[in-house]
């Protein structure tokens, strides 16, 4: 009987599979030649694969046309990237080279950025720009003004009935589009029983029949529902999606203005070698009911709006640490120590207990054993012990006296990773944020990798401190 760490995955998941194979011994991430990327750049190191995002874009778009097509339904599918997810210039170029690829946004500086976009003829007078949120002062006057200088594009949503009267003073054209977000319940396990965000479901006929309807300066275009955990097939989504959908009825009978349904929560990613989820029968589902709901109510279909941010970037990013040190603290806690922080750079795994795929780039040929993860800040919370699928982690053993570390790669780390840790600031227990290469294709396949951010500077950091 064999039991190298390459037998265990074998024996475990189907593997080689999208995204993960070995070659020479090594590990690859959709072809990226790890081994070569650490040796240039050392660790520890982030990576951002810059073909996975457009390809996500792809797919996304092409499961809504199918279930369209098969369908029949008349109305079209218009494909938002949040924002909030990665603001990075690079994803936000990447995600605009895309045909027809909208915006939602969630804050006033991401206004700035639409701003910049436009200006350097990123953002097509086509693109449209979905404003969400609990909007601050700052954040009413960016949309108010933009929309004046003549931005077509923007639709701000309205998160709270109070928000309408802001845009009636300042908004100074004569018609202006908005949507409404209606709130969401909770999932029963959560603390809170209504999201705190968008109006009440029992409010918002009586607030566009009071506020909206008698006003000619707006129209009513969208309703937008958000539900935390993204799109599921649980019975807490198919719940939520079918009461947006009968509010979307009820509201498009007395608002024949209104056109379009925003679909918030996005597709869930990949944070197992055994995860599993049937996108395109998810997506035909969804289509497929607002359809049959719409035909009920002798009611023309909406155009779906989505927000996907993970779905989009999450697939293309991976951190990689070295293993630095082996502590065996008890005759069962066998730790292996890391070049870095996971707290500190992977702030998921602390804040909300995220998974991620966790694989070895080396030494597949081991035999494996059960170990614990530690980050090297003082916090007993900076570890990492279990995978999504069970509740004990095995890696390859370590030897000692060996030339070559053990490399550990967390993959489909790209959303919201570095806006959470704070990317660029002060890092607890002031371990430097790790390097970050980018990874693209040339037309003619090659691998190309160049660095983005260089590991955080002992100066920097002092500098933020007021050293």
């Amino acid at each position: 009987m064999t039991n190298s760490y390459s037998d265990l995955i074998h024996q475990t998941f189907e593997f080689p599979q999208e995204g993960f194979q070995i070659k020479n011994g090594y590990l690859e991430f959709h072809d990226i030649p790890l081994r070569e990327i650490i040796e240039e750049y050392g660790t520890p190191l982030r990576i951002s694969y810059l073909p996975n995002i457009s390809r996500k874009i792809e797919l996304a778009k092409k499961w809504f046309s199918d279930a369209i097509q098969k369908n029949g339904y008349d109305a079209r599918h218009h494909y938002c990237y949040c924002t909030k997810s990665s603001h990075f210039r690079f994803v936000m170029d990447k995600v605009l080279s895309m045909d027809e690829v909208h915006l939602e946004t969630s804050s006033a500086f991401d206004i700035d950025i639409i701003r910049h976009l436009s200006r350097a003829g990123q953002i097509k007078r086509s693109t449209r720009i979905i404003c969400n949120g609990f909007k601050t002062r700052e954040y009413l006057a960016k949309v108010s003004t933009v929309i004046n200088n003549g931005y077509p594009f923007i639709l701000p949503v309205l998160d709270n009935v109070d928000e309408l009267s802001y845009y009636e003073k300042h908004i100074q054209l004569p018609v202006c589009n908005i949507g409404v977000r209606v709130a969401t319940e909770e999932e029963p396990n959560f603390q809170f029983y209504t999201s705190r965000l968008g109006i009440s479901r029992s409010k918002i006929l009586d607030f566009y029949k009071e506020k909206i309807h008698t006003n000619p300066k707006f129209k009513l275009r969208m309703l937008h529902f958000f539900v935390d955990k993204g799109i599921r097939d649980s019975i807490h989504y198919w719940n939520e999606f079918k009461k947006a959908v009968t509010t979307y009825c009820q509201l498009k009978k007395i608002c024949p203005e209104l056109n379009s349904l925003n679909i918030g929560g996005g597709l869930p990613i990949r944070n197992s070698l055994g995860f599993e989820f049937d996108y395109s029968y998810m997506v035909d589902q969804i289509v497929s009911n607002i359809k049959q709901a719409c035909d009920e109510n002798q009611l023309p279909v909406p155009n779906i709006y989505t927000e996907f941010g993970s779905f989009t970037v999450g697939e293309s990013g991976a951190v990689i640490f070295s293993v630095i040190g082996k502590k065996q603290q008890n005759d069962a806690e066998l730790w292996y120590m890391i070049d870095n922080s996971i707290m500190n750079t992977l702030p998921d795994v602390w804040g909300i207990d995220q998974r991620f795929i966790l694989l070895p780039i080396n030494k597949w040929d081991r035999p494996y054993n059960r170990v614990n993860i530690g980050g090297i800040t003082c916090d007993n919370s900076d570890y990492y012990n279990s995978e999504a699928h069970v509740s004990q982690l095995f890696l390859p053993k370590l030897s000692q006296g060996e030339k070559e570390p053990l490399f550990l790669g967390f993959f489909h780390t790209g959303a919201y990773q570095e806006s959470i840790a704070g990317h660029g600031g002060i890092q607890h227990c002031l371990i430097p944020y790790p390097k970050h290469v980018l990874v693209d294709r040339s037309p003619n396949g090659k691998i190309d990798h160049s660095l983005l951010f260089d590991q955080q500077s002992s100066s920097r950091m002092l500098s933020l401190l007021g050293y």
